[in-house]
């Protein structure tokens, strides 16, 4: 049985929690929780995790991986901890190893410590693709993504648009997976696990549109290289909640826990 850990109980944290305690993430233990103030059981009858406030005693709980869920500032507090204290990484807030230092540091960290670092597909689909495409030349890589406007609130979206009265589709961003990361941490970590699986954050281009004609998320990436040409499009339900992500991230890190006690693994 795998024992796992979550940093962070926001809505992505508490969906991944949930799905551990399901059953939905194969057999995995979820231990701990790491929060920043003490909670209290939400269902004590049911609920077989605890709740920590103390680094300390979080990290020297024996946990075989822990899961991120609580943005960049986290990640750059706590992921070469995680690494440290031998546990294997799984990474949401991917636009944070934008930061060249910051992410050869936790390589380095990772490979002293035979740990892994785990980026799942998240958000979008097809990275298995581009990952294998990168062993070959990849001329083009572009990723177009999607948003009603409010899922653009308390962004960089508005100064530039008034999206309450937005009718139409409107570009916010056009330029690179580096800036687009940094400018939306939220949003676009899509941008930066395409760029990682890919040709790298500089030449990885990005649009981000808010566009009042649709519900859902959407992301499409369009690349060619020696592999071919591939065009893959998604469309997310967003969290009523949390309009800027989606259920199917936190189903996608079950899937990522589920292949390490899984006999048959699929889609890698």
């Amino acid at each position: 049985m795998l024992k796992a850990g979550i940093i962070g109980y926001g809505t992505l944290g508490k969906t991944i929690a949930e799905l551990i305690e399901a059953g939905h993430a194969g057999e995995v233990e979820l231990k701990s929780v790491l929060v920043r103030r003490k909670k209290s059981a939400e269902h004590a009858d049911k609920q077989t995790f605890a709740f920590i406030s103390n680094e300390a005693e979080f990290f020297n709980g024996d946990l075989d991986i822990i899961i991120e869920a609580a943005g960049h500032q986290a990640l750059h507090m706590f992921a070469e901890k995680v690494l440290a204290n031998g546990s294997h990484l799984v990474v949401l807030s991917v636009g944070a190893l934008g930061d060249n230092i910051f992410f050869e540091q936790l390589q380095t960290v990772a490979m002293q410590q035979n740990r892994q670092i785990f980026i799942p597909s998240a958000a979008i689909a097809g990275l298995d693709r581009i990952a294998a495409g990168a062993l070959g030349e990849i001329e083009d890589i572009t990723l177009i993504t999607r948003k009603h406007p409010r899922s653009w609130k308390g962004t960089i979206a508005e100064e530039k648009v008034d999206l309450h009265t937005l009718t139409e589709p409107f570009c916010i961003y056009e330029g690179n997976a580096r800036e687009s990361s940094k400018l939306f941490p939220q949003s676009v970590n899509v941008s930066a696990a395409l760029s990682l699986a890919g040709i790298g954050f500089e030449d990885t281009k990005v649009k981000v549109y808010a566009d009042p004609t649709i519900q859902s998320n959407t992301h499409t990436i369009k690349a060619k290289g020696y592999f071919g040409e591939v065009e893959i499009s998604v469309s997310n339900i967003p969290y009523e909640e949390n309009p800027k992500s989606s259920p199917i991230v936190a189903m996608s890190v079950a899937k990522v826990l589920k292949n390490f006690t899984s006999p048959i693994v699929i889609g890698v």
